[in-house]
Parts: structure tokens; sequence; C-alpha cells
């Protein structure tokens, strides 16, 4: 899975739609997926937001709904961060819909080491009067275990 991880990191596209493929056997028909958005310097070295094509074919796979309502606003990638600074990092995204009538969504994304992001950016839906009832992800660290239910 490290390999997979890192291949699509790297920009490889099958892999994202493999990715996607297998998360579509853990979502619903008609739920709400957002994807959780990379940086715009990860964006543009790979050409596309892996969470991004993940939940595209997750989606389409299981009937589902994207929506594109995250934007990173503040902060780095979390990646060569260590466990504390992961931690600590907060207010990285907003929403880009002020009311979201309290729909209830489920984040998707490819990694998750220690939670932080997930629970930023549930926050950035909630301030916007959205509800995230879980998170669907490719892989979870080792180091992602102490915070993450599975």
């Amino acid at each position: 899975m490290r390999q997979a991880i890192l291949a699509l990191k790297d920009g490889r596209r099958d892999v994202a739609r493999s990715m996607g493929l297998r998360l579509a056997a853990l979502a619903e028909a008609d739920m709400h997926l957002v994807p959780v958005p990379t940086t715009r310097a990860r964006k543009a070295v790979r050409g596309f937001d892996g969470a991004e094509l993940i939940a595209d074919v997750c989606a389409s796979a299981a009937s589902a709904r994207v929506h594109r309502l995250l934007r990173q606003v503040a902060g780095d990638a979390q990646r060569g961060r260590n466990r504390q600074a992961r931690l600590s990092a907060h207010g990285r995204f907003t929403c880009r819909v002020a009311d979201l009538q309290r729909r209830e969504f489920v984040l998707i994304d490819d990694v998750v080491t220690t939670g932080s992001t997930l629970k930023d950016c549930a926050a950035a839906l909630s301030r916007s009067n959205g509800v995230v009832h879980q998170a669907i992800v490719v892989a979870v660290t080792e180091a992602g275990g102490s915070n993450v239910h599975r």
C-alpha cells in the first residue's frame, strides 16, 4: 500500500483510479463525498488532485455525489512534518459555501497519519453548517492508529 500511495503522490492517475474503485465498496448510493484538497503546489506538480480523482471514481462507481467544498487557505502540506506539528495544524481549510443546511458529508482522502487534516476539514464544513459523519481513506499509517477508528 505504501508503494501505491507514493505512486499516487508522484502523479500516477491509474493508481488514483484503482484506489477510487476500491473505496467505492465503502460508499453508498447518494452519499455526499468531499475530497480533502491538496496544496496548489502539489496539484501543479502532479497535474491533478489525488483525493479529487479518487472521489470522482468512487462516486461514479457507487452512484454517490462529489462536492468540492473545501479550499486550503493556510499552511503547507503535512508531508514531512513531525507528529506534534501535524496535530497543532488547524484553520487551514475553509468551505466555499456559506450554509450547507445541516447536510451530511463523508470526507475522502488518500492517507491519514494523525487525523488532524480530517478534523480540520470537518471543522471547516461545520462552520458552514455541514455535518461530517465519517471519512473514507485509502490507508492509515501506523502513527495514525491513536486518533482513527477503523
